[in-house]
C-alpha cells in the first residue's frame, strides 16, 4: 500500500509511505485500519521513549517479576500526573520551541513546568517538622559494635601457594 499526504506542516515535502500486507482480499475498511494504525504508532514510540528516558522506566536493576510490575506501575502513574497536570503549568520551552497551547503540552514539557505547580497547590499533610541530626556516639567513647573485615586477598588458593593467608607471589 502506498500513502501519500497531502501537506505536511513547516511547507515540507510529503514523501509516500509504504505500508506492507500479506492480506490479499483486503476490503477498504481493512486499509483503512491498517495506516490508522501505523499512525497510531508514531504516538506509541514516543510514550515509551519517554517513558524509558525521561521517566527512567529502565533505570533501575530490578530482581523479581513483581518489582518490575510495581516499577511499571509507577511509571504510568506518573506519566497520568503529568498528564493531568497538563492546563496547571506554564510552557517552560526551550529557545528553539515554538510555543505550544497549554492543551497541547507534551508530558515533557510539562514535567519542565511541573517543579512550580507544587508552592500553588494544597497539601493534604501538615508541615513537616524542622529536624536536627540525632546526638549519635559520644565523643571518645568506644564502638561497641565495630563492623566486620575480611581480608582482600584470602583465598585457598594463596594460602596453598604462599603459606600466608593474604598474600600473593608474584
Amino acid at each position: 500500500m502506498r500513502l501519500q499526504v497531502e501537506h505536511l506542516p513547516g511547507d515540507r515535502d510529503p514523501k509516500p509511505v509504504w505500508l506492507c500486507s500479506s492480506a490479499v482480499d483486503a476490503a477498504a475498511e481493512d486499509v483503512d485500519r491498517w495506516w490508522q494504525a501505523f499512525l497510531r504508532r508514531f504516538d506509541l514510540e514516543h510514550t515509551f521513549r519517554l517513558f524509558k528516558q525521561t521517566l527512567g522506566w529502565t533505570v533501575p536493576k530490578i530482581r523479581s517479576p513483581q518489582a518490575a510490575d510495581r516499577w511499571t506501575w509507577l511509571v504510568i502513574a506518573a506519566h497520568t500526573q503529568l498528564r493531568l497536570a497538563r492546563p496547571l503549568v506554564t510552557d517552560l520551552r526551550r529557545p528553539w520551541e515554538k510555543p505550544t497551547p497549554p492543551a497541547r503540552l507534551t508530558p515533557a514539557r510539562v514535567r519542565r513546568g511541573f517543579r512550580h505547580l507544587r508552592p500553588r497547590t494544597a497539601l493534604p499533610a501538615s508541615a513537616p517538622k524542622p529536624t536536627r541530626p540525632g546526638p549519635g556516639r559520644p565523643r571518645g567513647s568506644r564502638n561497641r559494635r565495630p563492623a566486620p573485615h575480611h581480608d582482600v586477598g584470602k583465598s585457598d588458593k594463596n594460602i596453598r601457594a604462599t603459606g600466608t593467608p593474604g598474600r600473593d607471589r608474584g
